[in-house]
């Protein structure tokens, strides 16, 4: 059986140096980790680049939903995973919610790894 992660709150920004300065502690990697395992499934990947890239900057979940072939409910459950690692935010409209993308966490995530500026 796979070992599951603790749940912490990675909704707010990331804490860390880059992995490359110093040896991690074991807060600083779950933090890491936590953030890492909310994007790695390729319809969150996709989803992100979606966001992204809209010229409104955000976008409904029934949009969301066509564009990668999931239903509205599976579509949800993939952006509550991102909103809970700080990388979308939703903002709901009538019946409508509407996720707009957080650059600045991927942007973050991109500097603790390492990646500094080949990550845009």
């Amino acid at each position: 059986m796979p070992k599951t992660l603790p749940v912490i709150d990675i909704s707010a920004p990331i804490c860390c140096t880059p992995v490359s300065a110093a040896p991690l502690d074991g807060d600083a990697a779950l933090e890491i980790a936590l953030r890492l395992k909310a994007l790695a499934d390729p319809a969150r990947i996709t989803l992100m680049s979606l966001l992204l890239t809209d010229e409104q900057g955000e976008v409904c979940t029934c949009d969301l939903a066509t564009a990668v072939g999931l239903t509205e409910a599976t579509t949800s459950h993939h952006l509550s995973q991102l909103k809970k690692a700080g990388m979308v935010t939703p903002e709901r409209r009538g019946m409508n919610v509407y996720y707009r993308a957080q650059p600045e966490a991927l942007q973050a995530l991109c500097a603790v790894l390492g990646a500094g500026s080949t990550c845009r």
